[in-house]
């Protein structure tokens, strides 16, 4: 059978593509005490997609990526508290704008850049974010925070409820959005002109490719990404303050994308679970030093798999192809 010009098998969806979807499913049924850290999970999720996309894919490096995530929190918590907007599709939607329109702005700057250039250009973005999240205090509440943050039944059914069942269905929902979204475009003409650009800009350039209006828009995309996962996690918590801001969460995020595997697509996917699940435990066993644990953990794994969690795994299944040839010649 001929397939049509431009056609990539890779971009065929493979039964193992629906393992985390199950997953979460089948989460949601076995472990009800913890679907409010299981909303917040798949809220990170869709943050480190976002990087992923930008980081794995375009080959840009970021520590600031905090200020689009940051920006659509407060967004939504500013449209509640001080506007009482409260439908939740507003609320995504203009987080989604705001974040956008910031990734634009920033990005057509940014993209002009390289190197150290460009990593330092996206701290100050997040920096000069959070300095005025810290000033604005009748916008934002500063150091305090905006608590209070209301969020009407979706669809003017669905009540965000104490146990978090909603927020998890709403996040899980979101979440594949953002998902398809990202596959199909790492696996379109443009996702592959973006691993040109990440392997070899100038041989890009040189064939006449929009190597800055490409960069500018997959940073917009990524931006709007962040943004709609910020404006999750307002609606989950119900609350939003400085902490969603800065170096901090953009380096939680760094730490954790590393750790499931750079320009993996589902390394976004285990990454997040990873950390939180070893941030959970090496507190519990060791409260103050338990981020050097974490740390550690990285290290190991920049060392010994370069891949992160999913490299071990293919690093693993590779062995075992090769037992399972060998025993069989």
């Amino acid at each position: 059978m001929k397939h049509p010009v431009g056609y990539n098998a890779d971009a065929r969806l493979r039964w193992t593509e629906w393992l985390p979807w199950v997953l979460a499913i089948v989460v949601f049924f076995a472990l009800p005490d913890y679907l409010s850290m299981g909303a917040r999970v798949l809220t990170y999720i869709l943050f480190a997609l976002s990087l992923d996309l930008i980081l794995g894919y375009a080959g840009i490096i970021t520590l600031g990526h905090a200020a689009f995530f940051g920006l659509g929190a407060y967004v939504t918590g500013m449209l509640s508290v001080k506007l009482g907007v409260t439908d939740p599709f507003l609320q995504l939607l203009a987080s989604a704008v705001a974040a956008g329109v910031l990734g634009l702005v920033t990005g057509a700057v940014i993209m002009r850049t390289h190197g150290l250039t460009q990593l330092m250009l996206t701290l100050a973005v997040a920096a000069v974010c959070l300095e005025i999240a810290n000033k604005a205090t009748h916008l934002t509440g500063g150091a305090d925070g905006l608590a209070g943050v209301v969020v009407a039944p979706i669809f003017g059914m669905f009540k965000f409820d104490l146990y978090g069942k909603t927020a998890y269905w709403w996040c899980l929902v979101i979440l594949f959005a953002g998902w398809w979204l990202v596959r199909r475009m790492i696996h379109s003409p443009f996702g592959a002109s973006l691993t040109g650009i990440r392997e070899n800009r100038l041989r890009m350039e040189a064939i006449g490719a929009p190597v800055y209006a490409r960069l500018v828009l997959v940073y917009t995309i990524s931006a709007v990404m962040a943004g709609v996962a910020g404006a999750l996690l307002t609606q989950t918590n119900q609350v939003v303050g400085l902490n969603v801001l800065g170096f901090e969460p953009s380096g939680e995020l760094m730490v954790m994308l590393i750790l499931g595997g750079v320009g993996r697509l589902y390394g976004a996917f285990v990454g997040p679970r990873v950390f939180w699940v070893a941030q959970d435990y090496l507190a519990k066993q060791f409260p103050e030093y338990w981020f050097f644990g974490i740390g550690l953990l990285l290290v190991i794994v920049v060392l010994f798999a370069r891949g992160g969690v999913l490299g071990i795994c293919d690093g693993l299944l590779a062995k075992f192809r090769s037992m399972r040839g060998g025993g069989t010649a």
